[in-house]
């Protein structure tokens, strides 16, 4: 459903993606910063319970997932197999960073619950990912779920950085795991109904 804003992110950040072009700034180089970035703002900030600083500033980084695009673009390479394989390697790195960060803010505050639901979305998170790559690994194309990357994000982060209001974040992290389990199960469902196994 997020996928629909990503032309418009995409003209908001062209301005900024020629700037970095023009100083020989390449797409790998955008999407190694955004990941450090987002690493080092999670580990950091949440643990310490500054969420939603931490939040605020992750949101910054993510959105040099969308950047590195804008300049492989503007850049003439236009993506390459190993740009490609860089970004979905390196999105498992930050998504786990991100929920590890929480997982060990609520592990602090003594919230053993919210701890192995925090736990269950990472996994869950590296399984909806490897299960489309698996799946177009052979072949067929599994570009469906309720809980994408994006909305994962956009929930989690938001839970995070309205995580004062009472309940919130504990109501997020369980959405997500709800969301994730559900988009695990659409994906395995729609690869079986595609492999045509009778």
């Amino acid at each position: 459903m997020l996928k629909l804003l990503r032309p418009a992110m995409t003209r908001i950040l062209t301005p900024l993606g020629r700037a970095l072009v023009r100083r020989g700034i390449g797409p790998d180089a955008v999407t190694a910063i955004g990941t450090f970035g987002t690493v080092v703002s999670a580990l950091f900030f949440f643990p310490m319970g500054m969420l939603t600083v931490g939040a605020l500033v992750i949101t910054v980084f993510v959105l040099f997932d969308l950047l590195d695009g804008v300049v492989a673009r503007l850049g003439g390479s236009g993506g390459t197999k190993w740009g490609a394989f860089l970004d979905s390697t390196l999105d498992r790195v930050a998504d786990a960073a991100i929920f590890g960060g929480l997982t060990l803010y609520f592990a602090i505050e003594g919230n053993i619950t919210m701890v192995a639901v925090t736990l269950f979305n990472v996994v869950a998170g590296v399984l909806v990912s490897y299960a489309k790559a698996r799946a177009e690994g052979l072949g067929i194309e599994c570009d469906v779920g309720l809980a994408e990357r994006p909305e994962r994000l956009v929930v989690g982060l938001v839970a995070a950085c309205f995580w004062f209001v009472p309940h919130v974040l504990a109501i997020g992290m369980w959405v997500l795991a709800v969301a994730s389990a559900i988009t695990v199960v659409q994906r395995v469902v729609h690869v079986y109904r595609q492999s045509g196994v009778s």
